[in-house]
């Protein structure tokens, strides 16, 4: 049964916030400040927040600024995961993803699907791992930046979930540079 291993310590991570968004201000963004508020109230530190525009280059800037600074463990964005026009974030991280964890999205959309029913089908919820620095992708409503959090990240990036979890393997993420990459 998964459950939370009380006799490992807790490992605190440093976590960046990315707001995509074109209307969004700092003072107006509530998906940010959910995430922040929860990643903080559960012992992480929320190192970098920023909000960007809905466009692939400036999202992908951001992204790799933070995705080589050695301070940071793991970006979490909110926003530009639907179907408009404007929304382009799957299309910015894909770009930059070594690897992608297919499972996030397809669990994401599964407890999705308990509240919001077919409506789920809009959402491209997505993760991925560049840099050794892994990187998901939320819609950007709270009720999704808030079910997440709550019922996939908590878990996840905690290194006392068993039977496993996203924080004991991060000292592997970079293996390929060093051994280079299998044939």
């Amino acid at each position: 049964m998964p459950e939370i291993d009380q006799s490992r310590d807790f490992v605190p991570i440093n976590i960046a916030i990315l707001t995509v968004s074109d209307t969004r201000t700092l003072e107006s963004d509530k998906s940010g400040d959910l995430l922040k508020a929860r990643i903080e109230g559960y012992g992480h530190r929320v190192v970098a927040r920023s909000i960007v525009k809905d466009e692939i280059e400036v999202i992908q800037t951001e992204a790799k600024q933070w995705i080589e600074s050695p301070s940071i463990d793991v970006v979490i964005s909110t926003g530009g995961t639907g179907l408009t026009g404007r929304d382009v974030t799957p299309e910015a991280f894909k770009a930059i993803f070594e690897k992608e964890i297919e499972g996030f999205g397809e669990l994401f959309r599964w407890l999705s699907f308990k509240k919001i029913g077919t409506s789920t089908i809009q959402s491209r919820a997505i993760a991925g791992v560049a840099g050794g620095t892994y990187i998901f992708a939320l819609p950007g409503s709270t009720g999704a930046c808030k079910d997440a959090w709550d019922e996939i990240l908590q878990y996840q990036l905690d290194i006392r979930f068993r039977p496993c979890n996203f924080v004991e393997i991060m000292p592997r993420l970079r293996e390929h540079e060093l051994y280079g990459r299998a044939s």
